[in-house]
């Protein structure tokens, strides 16, 4: 008799009582073992996260261990554990590895490849291979959730999910319970069942427990030129500016409304053939219907034009505002300038940030990290084995994802979801901007650099061959899943590739997963509470409607416009839930589930992680000289999946 030691690493046991019988059988290269139950003794520890070992007798040698099955029987009840990995010493002392990371459950039989990394057209056993994916393809199902929008999972609530893919259960998808505890923590109930505010320093009155050194900063200079122009390029929006070349023709600023802001004494047309003129335009925003759920309280939405400046002093500054865009020059198309008076120029300032709100949280936000990133994870979850390296270096990416949007359809941004309660855009809004998003979104702009040199503001590790690229079917389908059912909804001129040629564009494809679902999600998301917090500069909803003259703005109107008490309280507490790190959140670079288990790999990623270290360390350098640190792009910080 041969014995063959089978270890089994258990984890997140937390759902299982017990387990039920567990059977195992060993595949070789020569021959397969009979299916042998685990004993009950041994079984019972699984409940308890802990490695456990179970001896495999057979008359003879099996040959190299290729793969593992694990059965699971219901009986009365069912039940399910989690497994790690398990491996496997050979008589002889070899060891086998097989990754698992995932969950055991019903009356099924798992079959688990050996964490050697295989390409489909390199791998002698496609039927498991493809009995793996027809598996997954019957689990993730694309499901159209509202008219224009990217694909998402077929799945209505979080207990519909695959259990792959569920939230732990230390963790809490209950938006509404998270919003009313930051409510509580923040101590805003007090202002909830109250009115209008009377002046900007009534704001400070909720300010008091919730500042930080970044959000009092803001508070402090909101409404300083500078400041207003420095968050174009440092806030949690820094995605709307763009060097302007040409003016817009419904933008009806001339050289004679901004000569006195420009510092070099050259004409606006000189400035703008100089490339020191920029522009933010909020042309998205036109015709969206405002947020009408509260038959109480009319709300307004516009879609300005802000043309800044780059001085002398490389300040960014503002010196025009256009609030609303009439096809002919005439009332509507007020200019709104720095020379004006106070409350002018404030409230058309608080109107740009407005709309910048708002498609921060529609587009930059929710469009562009977390509906794309939950297109990839589908496709991925569809079309890659699990032995393919692509799925292994992009599953880290991927974690939570498809369940944080799966809870934000259910309860955030669903009809009478708790999105409305604050947000200007609520209700009709939500799909208006996302559906006219969508037929600008492009795959180029979802890569970095093209982005930024697109926007005017921009001044290689081999994974194989272009062959095998070509050769791949896993990937080719990955990236057709993605192009033709995840949005197919998008316009053919998107330009996201339906197929891959070259080891080149494979690396710049993986680079916009990756970086889509790490950093320019952390860059967008964590500073809502210190950019977002103090009302004034980011306002959720506007309750006047835009000025069209001068002169006839006061504080009172400003007041009037800006968010009550009450959506100012649920604003305060969502933008709080939303910046807060997960428990036990897994940033950049720290991979604790072993998917690969190759050195080269295993080198790559301590090399990976040396870096981001280097990194990080510049970073932290870098802010201490400043009297306002950025920390969103710090890898130390960003997380590397899209989870809240």
């Amino acid at each position: 008799m041969f014995t063959y030691t089978v270890s089994v690493t258990t984890g997140k046991q937390e759902f299982a009582e017990t387990v039920n019988d567990i059977y195992l059988t060993l595949v070789g290269t020569e021959r397969s073992s009979d299916r042998t139950l685990v004993d009950k003794s041994v079984v019972d520890h699984f409940a308890r996260g802990s490695v456990v070992s179970v001896d495999i007798r057979v008359k003879e040698v099996l040959g190299d261990i290729v793969l593992v099955k694990l059965g699971k029987e219901k009986i009365l009840f069912n039940d399910h554990w989690y497994c790690k990995c398990i491996s496997v010493t050979t008589p002889s002392g070899d060891s086998f590895e097989f990754p698992c990371y995932r969950w055991i459950d019903k009356e099924q039989e798992v079959v688990l490849r050996d964490g050697k990394d295989r390409l489909p057209q390199d791998d002698n056993m496609k039927e498991y291979r493809r009995m793996e994916l027809d598996s997954r393809q019957l689990l993730y199902r694309w499901k159209e959730w509202r008219p224009g929008f990217p694909m998402s999972l077929d799945a209505n609530s979080n207990t519909e999910l695959p259990l792959d893919i569920r939230f732990e259960a230390a963790k809490s998808v209950d938006f509404s319970l998270n919003y009313i505890t930051a409510i509580k923590n923040l101590g805003l109930n007090k202002f909830l069942q109250l009115s209008s505010w009377k002046d900007i320093a009534d704001f400070e009155k909720i300010f008091v427990k919730i500042k930080n050194s970044e959000s009092e900063y803001v508070m402090q200079n909101w409404n300083k030129d500078y400041f207003f122009g420095y968050q174009f390029l440092n806030g949690s929006n820094p995605v709307m500016i763009s060097k302007c070349m040409n003016l817009p023709d419904k933008f009806a600023v001339t050289q004679e409304m901004v000569e006195g802001s420009l510092d070099r004494g050259l004409t606006l047309q000189e400035e703008l053939k100089a490339g020191n003129i920029y522009i933010a335009d909020y042309a998205i925003m036109e015709g969206v219907q405002a947020n009408a759920t509260d038959p109480d309280t009319k709300q307004y939405l516009a879609a300005p034009f802000c043309l800044l400046y780059k001085n002398s002093q490389n300040e960014i500054l503002p010196i025009a505002i256009q609030l609303s865009r009439q096809t002919t020059v005439g009332v509507g198309n007020t200019v709104f300038l720095p020379s004006d008076n106070q409350y002018d120029w404030m409230l058309a300032k608080m109107w740009v940030k407005y709309a910048d709100f708002n498609v921060h949280q529609l587009v930059t936000h929710l469009l562009r990290t977390h509906l794309i990133s939950e297109v990839f994870a589908i496709a991925m979850y569809r079309q890659l084995a699990a032995v393919h390296p692509v799925f292994k270096l992009l599953i880290p990416h991927v974690r939570f994802t498809i369940a944080i949007n799966t809870a934000a359809r259910e309860k955030l941004i669903c009809k009478s979801g708790l999105f409305e309660k604050a947000n200007g855009t609520g209700g009709i809004g939500i799909v208006e901007v996302i559906q006219k998003a969508m037929k600008t979104l492009t795959y180029k702009s979802l890569c970095f650099p093209e982005a930024m040199k697109a926007r005017g503001v921009n001044k290689k590790e081999d994974l194989c061959s272009n062959s095998n690229v070509q050769k791949d079917e896993e990937i080719q389908a990955f990236v057709q899943d993605v192009c033709f059912s995840g949005l197919k909804n998008s316009p053919k001129e998107c330009e996201f590739p339906n197929s891959l040629k070259t080891r080149e564009q494979l690396v710049e494809y993986l680079t916009v997963v990756i970086f889509t679902a790490s950093a320019q999600h952390a860059a967008v998301n964590f500073g809502q509470y210190d950019w977002f917090s103090w009302i004034p500069n980011s306002p959720c909803t506007m309750r006047k409607p835009p000025p069209t003259q001068k002169g006839q703005v006061d504080m009172k109107y400003i007041m009037e416009s800006l968010p009550d008490r009450r959506r100012s309280s649920w604003h305060l507490g969502a933008v709080w839930a939303l910046s807060q790190y997960q428990d036990e959140e897994l940033f950049l670079g720290v991979y604790p589930d072993k998917h690969f288990t190759e050195q080269s790999v295993i080198e790559a990623t301590k090399t990976f992680r040396k870096k981001l270290f280097e990194v990080t360390n510049i970073i932290k350098s870098r802010n201490e000289k400043l009297k306002l640190p950025y920390w969103y792009l710090s890898p130390d910080r960003i997380p590397n999946s899209v989870a809240i």
